[in-house]
């Protein structure tokens, strides 16, 4: 099941805002693996209070999302999605950027993190 965890600064979340993420982030996945893949995705989003979120170590009063995506490896590799990590991350961004607006999309980071068979379960067995 592909899972996404949005960091977030607080002052950038509203309903609208919540709820373009997760569909967003959700049809991002169907534009790379097919519409089939978007009703499996989950969202968590963390939003932090003013004042927790620093660049540079400094605080920030920026959205600077962080944005990532917990996937079963082989779907980093599918031979039917060629470079299904850069269309990932573009996709990813492109979300975000539209839903909290263009200035956002320099500020977006992406990380992709690759989780090998056996390593992951639902309901207390391994899928």
């Amino acid at each position: 099941m592909p899972h996404f965890t949005v960091r977030i600064s607080e002052t950038a979340l509203d309903e609208q805002a919540e709820e373009g993420l997760l569909r967003g982030l959700a049809d991002a996945v169907g534009s790379v693996y097919g519409k089939q893949f978007s009703h499996l995705v989950a969202v968590d989003i963390i939003g932090i209070p003013h004042g927790r979120r620093g660049i540079g170590g400094k605080p920030t009063a920026q959205a600077a999302p962080n944005v990532t995506l917990s996937l079963r490896e082989a779907a980093y590799q599918h031979p039917d999605v060629p470079d299904a990590p850069a269309r990932l991350i573009s996709a990813i961004t492109d979300a975000v950027a539209g839903v909290l607006g263009e200035q956002t999309r320099e500020q977006v980071t992406v990380g992709l993190t690759a989780v090998p068979e056996g390593r992951s379960g639902i309901g207390g067995r391994v899928a």
